[in-house]
């Protein structure tokens, strides 16, 4: 059997997940909004052939108290749907991913962005599609209050149903172009959605051809039971939690085995959870990078921090204590579970938890070349993924690193490409091109 393959894709929000970041030495503390870093920072990730540079997004300022927010390096950040087309102009291979939020866009709108993404790509587009866990963002859009989990998936699975359906309105080949008769496209080949729902009622046709890779790569990130099924029916890329390997395993087969059950493929959905990569020549040097970086967490962020992870007011929680019981929440449920549990397996008090969790309270490898790479060939070949979204602990640097060691040593032991084989994300990823569900 041939060995397994890594697949790597950068997750930048879009350049660090630690909340010190921007305060490490040698750090660009503008780069989130600065496109000039941005770009060197995408063709170092093509220079490295990563899958895809994998953008969040954010859709409220308002959302942690202003003494953390202050503090914050993701209040000013580009919308992606603007920056990675920007990128796409500037870099030939490497994937371009970004969030679309299902509770706070229209199917048509967001159908058009991402098929002309994918178009000016050459085929690279993929779509995160989200539900928004956070409630300070429904305030930016004419809602009083956020709409319930439940309600939201329930909206999710109905828009993927319409952007897909928006994306097959026309045959691969419906455009003729023919200057001697006339004939610019064939309406035999184009199909009028008329699309009516729960939520959403949309006539179609796009304007905009079908995309090169027929959808753009359809990425999932919840957690959630919910979550977990909507990824299970329409994902091809889920951007999965971090947290033990054991638990990384349940989750794999999960998801997968609810694939099976579908009809699904499992071998047509990767899994990459999430991974802060802080790398050194000794395991003393990368834990070093690690306690400064944390020791650049401030306070106020990591109480604020734990707020949102908790989805509750945790200010007024007594510092030295064990976490007390966590009310049920309308936020995000798995982010609030992970955090209750990480606090359950280490014996935090409220200050060491909120320090964790104010730098970054995910899945890390901190170590050698060597050392990172024999963690991640033992997730891969144990089932507990696919390959892995890195986060860098700070930009440049920690993503120089990650390029010129780690990617090194993972060739040298056959567990990642090292030149790109294909043209497209679904190339890259190993997904087929899904069929015109209208037209053969």
């Amino acid at each position: 059997m041939a060995q397994r393959q890594l697949h790597l894709g950068a997750f930048m929000r879009p350049v660090s997940i630690h909340t010190a970041w921007w305060r490490y030495p040698g750090a660009f503390p503008d780069a989130n909004f600065n496109f000039a870093h941005l770009k060197r920072f995408v063709q170092t990730l093509e220079r490295g052939k990563f899958d895809a540079f994998f953008m969040a997004d954010h859709l409220a300022v308002l959302n942690m108290p202003v003494q953390a927010l202050k503090r914050s390096g993701t209040v000013t950040s580009f919308d992606p749907l603007v920056l990675l087309p920007a990128l796409a102009a500037v870099t030939e291979r490497i994937g371009l991913i970004a969030t679309g939020s299902t509770t706070f866009n229209q199917p048509y709108d967001l159908a058009r962005k991402f098929a002309s993404l994918d178009a000016l790509s050459n085929g690279r587009a993929g779509w995160n599609i989200v539900t928004t866990s956070n409630p300070d963002s429904a305030l930016n859009f004419s809602m009083d209050e956020h709409m319930q989990h439940g309600d939201r998936y329930r909206r999710a699975r109905e828009f993927y149903d319409v952007v897909t359906g928006l994306w097959d309105s026309f045959a691969d080949d419906a455009f003729i172009r023919d200057p001697e008769s006339g004939i610019f496209f064939d309406p035999e080949k184009m199909h009028v959605l008329n699309h009516k729902g729960e939520n959403f009622s949309v006539r179609g046709p796009l304007n905009i051809a079908r995309p090169p890779q027929g959808w753009p790569v359809i990425v999932q990130a919840g957690a959630s039971d919910a979550g977990r099924q909507l990824a299970a029916e329409t994902a091809e890329m889920v951007f999965a939690a971090g947290g033990s390997i054991e638990s990384a395993r349940a989750f794999y087969a999960d998801v997968k085995g609810r694939m099976q059950q579908i009809g699904r493929d499992p071998e047509h959905l990767k899994i990459l959870p999430g991974a802060l990569v802080i790398v050194g020549e000794t395991m003393e040097e990368a834990q070093a990078k690690k306690q400064q970086l944390d020791s650049l967490v401030h306070p106020d962020s990591g109480l604020a921090s734990l707020s949102v992870a908790l989805g509750c007011d945790a200010s007024g929680f007594e510092l030295d204590a064990p976490l007390p019981d966590i009310p049920e929440t309308n936020d995000s449920k798995s982010s609030r579970e992970r955090v209750i549990e990480l606090a359950k397996r280490k014996n935090f008090t409220v200050r060491q938890l909120a320090q964790y969790v104010g730098g970054y309270a995910g899945q890390s490898f901190v170590g050698t070349p060597a050392s990172i790479a024999d963690e991640m060939e033992a997730w891969l070949e144990t089932r507990a993924c696919d390959g892995f979204n890195v986060m860098f602990p700070t930009v440049p640097t920690g993503l120089d690193e990650f390029v010129d060691m780690v990617v090194p040593e993972l060739q040298r032991r056959g567990l990642f490409r090292k030149d790109y084989e294909g043209t497209t994300l679904r190339e890259h990823l190993g997904l087929p091109r899904p069929a015109n569900r209208f037209f053969a």
